[in-house]
């Protein structure tokens, strides 16, 4: 196995990521280690998560379980200090699509988009802040969304929970400042990930080339919403977090940061062919 790399934004840093066996996640997680991260990584795809751990070398642990479930959650963050001693970073990135329309939405489905997009983001900052208070100094990101800016740019749940996300963000970051912790969160556009086809669940369920054409598919519709015509990847949003993980961004707190390419500027607008 690889060993941690040197010299780097984030060498000796400890970062938790949950949700980081696709997409976003696995993206960060790959960025980080580049830059000198010691990490534990989060997801319910245990071959995934394996495979990643693999793939990334001894600077990495994976803690499979679902961050619906706080257990879970306080397990990462207890494997990060109980290994690496410390939690410098915490990436509560882990989400999905919320089934439902407001006219046929269970309590069911209402509490499983919640528990998801929301409590395990509170869960996650219960848990770090204790952590990043005793050593005076942390970073928690919050993976929020442009659908908490305008309408019309997420589903009637994912929307109201990720409006939530950015107000937390703004409150805890308000509340923890003083303990010299830093609360930001990413307001990702139109990113090409597993989301798209219903989560990575469901992507796994597509063979190579109908997950390629697919793909190719959405890069394409995705570019189409954007002033610059370009479809957003995951490593886009993967620097927006290293920059708050690192010492760059030690000096911005109770922020979102969003990474669109203009789209939220324009509204929900066709810029033409790509």
């Amino acid at each position: 196995m690889k060993e941690a790399a040197k010299g780097g934004r984030l060498e000796g840093k400890v970062a938790v990521i949950t949700g980081a066996t696709s997409g976003i996640g696995e993206a960060t997680a790959e960025l980080f280690a580049e830059q000198g991260a010691l990490l534990v990584l989060t997801g319910r795809n245990k071959d995934k998560g394996g495979a990643l751990v693999e793939r990334l070398g001894d600077c990495a642990r994976f803690v499979a379980g679902d961050v619906r479930e706080e257990g879970h959650i306080a397990e990462a963050i207890g494997t990060a200090t109980a290994t690496f001693g410390r939690l410098d970073c915490l990436f509560n990135n882990a989400g999905g699509p919320t089934p439902g329309t407001l006219e046929e939405v269970s309590p069911d489905q209402f509490r499983y988009a919640m528990d998801l997009l929301l409590g395990s983001v509170v869960f996650g900052i219960k848990h770090a802040s204790p952590v990043m208070k005793a050593q005076g100094s942390g970073a928690i990101i919050n993976n929020a969304s442009v659908a908490a800016l305008r309408t019309h740019m997420g589903e009637y749940l994912y929307s109201a929970a990720k409006a939530a996300v950015r107000q937390l963000t703004k409150v805890a970051g308000m509340d923890l400042a003083r303990y010299g912790i830093t609360v930001n969160s990413i307001a990702p556009g139109g990113i090409a990930t597993p989301i798209f086809f219903g989560g990575s669940g469901r992507a796994a369920t597509m063979d190579d080339g109908h997950v390629a054409a697919s793909m190719a598919k959405l890069e394409r519709n995705l570019a189409l919403a954007t002033p610059l015509r370009r479809t957003g990847m995951p490593r886009d949003i993967a620097h927006g977090a290293l920059y708050l993980a690192s010492d760059e961004g030690r000096f911005v707190n109770c922020h979102d940061l969003v990474i669109d390419a203009g789209m939220t500027a324009a509204g929900r607008t066709h810029f033409g062919d790509a």
